[in-house]
């Protein structure tokens, strides 16, 4: 099948598309990938929706705000599967399936007998109709309303990518998005996989409140800083790192407050030296320990963050790029493999991976 995966990730900063041929069990062959930025506006009204939904919360009627943003949403995803499209000499309607996952608004993990929920914008009926082919859309729900995490769901993709470059078991693959989640591919191909913290979530934040920058542009900021013992220590005190995995995050889970005083240096330097000891905590946590770490995600960029990584877990922690990997596209490509397995009705979670009692398929297909 060709299928053009999306993903749209908390920081809100575009739309990652990227081509691939597969059938959900190995990948083909790569096509184009690239990113469709959010212009201001756009960007704006997505953060409204976000917004929106933290106060939201659940509880009483959706908010209005998710309307316009499920608007921008069509348009800036459509748009990013044509340019890729394009890229590759073919038309949308040339697609057997297009994978949208749409952009996460909140997420609440099921604790204590409290079921999870969890709401991903996204019209994929828009989606298909605008574009002329299916869209397989809405790929969280069904694992959360079987008492799943209904996150990670990108393992499963880890292994094929593995397996396509040839790469020994077991092996580690760290995602650093605005959540951290680690894979591990164990030796007998078996998958364990959860959130190990926040990443660049918290960072990204953080030097906007402070610089209006939106992110510590390779951690220059937090190689300046000092690490506050106290405020490291009360994010660690955190119920999520007592629990086993799987386990999972909303980005907004954990808050500024511990370093609100602190300098920006300093500020900075305590939220990367945390996210590198959660994720350290993690790898504590595997049934086996790897060899190495495939780090992915925007993170990998933040060379202040990734030796901190290194040393934490004392081991390699290596960028994407480094195995032959998309490090920018993974995502996206993972929603596209995602995609072909609903349609061929494969599960795509995991008992290992989010929790379910089985491994189970999800996800809904618009026709186009």
């Amino acid at each position: 099948m060709k299928v053009v995966g999306l993903m749209s990730g908390t920081s809100l900063d575009g739309v990652d598309a990227a081509l691939m041929e597969t059938d959900g069990e190995t990948v083909a062959r790569f096509g184009p990938g690239l990113e469709r930025a959010y212009a201001p506006g756009e960007r704006r009204i997505l953060q409204a929706a976000v917004d929106a939904a933290r106060a939201w919360r659940f509880e009483g009627p959706e908010p209005a705000a998710f309307a316009e943003a499920e608007t921008v949403l069509t348009t800036t995803h459509a748009e990013a599967v044509a340019a890729v499209c394009e890229a590759a000499g073919i038309a949308p309607s040339d697609l057997d399936l297009v994978g949208f996952h749409g952009q996460t608004v909140l997420h609440r993990a099921p604790a204590e007998g409290v079921p999870g929920r969890t709401r991903q914008l996204g019209d994929g009926a828009a989606l298909a109709a605008r574009l002329g082919c299916d869209v397989a859309f809405d790929f969280r729900s069904a694992d959360v309303a079987a008492g799943g995490q209904g996150a990670p769901l990108a393992p499963v993709y880890h292994r094929a990518l593995a397996d396509w470059s040839g790469l020994e078991r077991p092996l580690g693959v760290l995602n650093l998005g605005g959540v951290a989640n680690i894979t591990l591919i164990a030796s007998d191909g078996a998958l364990v996989a959860f959130d190990t913290g926040p990443a660049n979530g918290l960072i990204d934040a953080f030097m906007e409140q402070r610089t209006g920058e939106a992110m510590d542009a390779n951690g220059e900021t937090a190689a300046r800083g000092r690490v506050h013992e106290a405020a490291f220590a009360e994010y660690l005190a955190h119920d999520h790192f007592a629990a086993g995995g799987p386990k999972s995050l909303d980005r907004w889970d954990f808050d500024l407050d511990a370093v609100a005083n602190l300098s920006t240096e300093d500020g900075a330097a305590t939220l990367t030296a945390f996210t590198a000891r959660s994720v350290a905590l993690g790898v504590e946590r595997l049934p086996e320990r790897p060899a190495r770490l495939i780090v992915c995600g925007g993170g990998r960029k933040n060379a202040t963050l990734r030796a901190l990584i290194e040393a934490a877990c004392d081991m390699p922690a290596i960028p994407a790029e480094d195995v032959g990997w998309r490090g920018d596209l993974i995502e996206a490509e993972a929603f596209a493999f995602l995609a072909a397995r609903c349609a061929a009705g494969r599960p795509i979670s995991f008992p290992g991976t989010t929790g379910v009692s089985e491994p189970m398929t999800g996800g809904r297909i618009a026709r186009g």
